[in-house]
């Protein structure tokens, strides 16, 4: 009797960026889709900003205002998820699973890798300079850092003009 090897998780971080959905696609024709029988099982997640980090106020009018900006986050959320289904559909990828979850993107991430016993996690880079980076803080920099897993950063190249 033949024995089935159980495939690794990938995980790869998705958003609602150009950097994201290339660092999606590169994975999937680099190193899922052109392989007859992947050795990946995926794992798309998306980081779902919070209502209250979204607004960064509460006050006057905030009960108007909440309600709005959590609707227009579970838009984007599903627009995220349906783009990327497509783009692994497209592929003829099938082995999938799509999660959202609420917080930041950089613990969410790390936390996916646990969860799912990921050996690779995936992300895009955004190309920040270096103070950019230092005061945004760097989703990419830091699952390097801190998942436990290798991490893979997909940088979208630069067009010359």
């Amino acid at each position: 009797m033949a024995q089935t090897q159980e495939k690794q998780v990938m995980v790869v971080g998705i958003d609602d960026s150009d950097y994201s959905t290339y660092a999606l696609e590169w994975t999937l024709d680099h190193l899922v889709a052109p392989i007859p029988n992947p050795i990946f099982k995926l794992v798309l997640v998306y980081a779902k900003p919070s209502v209250s980090a979204s607004v960064g106020f509460v006050g006057p009018g905030a009960s108007e205002v909440l309600p709005i900006v959590d609707a227009d986050l579970k838009r984007t959320a599903v627009l995220v998820i349906e783009r990327a289904k497509e783009i692994c559909t497209k592929r003829s990828v099938k082995d999938i699973v799509v999660e959202t979850v609420e917080g930041d993107p950089r613990n969410v991430l790390c936390d996916a890798v646990e969860k799912h016993h990921a050996s690779t996690l995936v992300v895009g880079s955004h190309g920040y300079g270096a103070i950019k980076r230092a005061v945004l803080g760097s989703v990419s920099d830091y699952c390097a850092h801190h998942a436990h897993c290798t991490v893979m950063i997909v940088k979208k190249p630069k067009h010359k003009h």
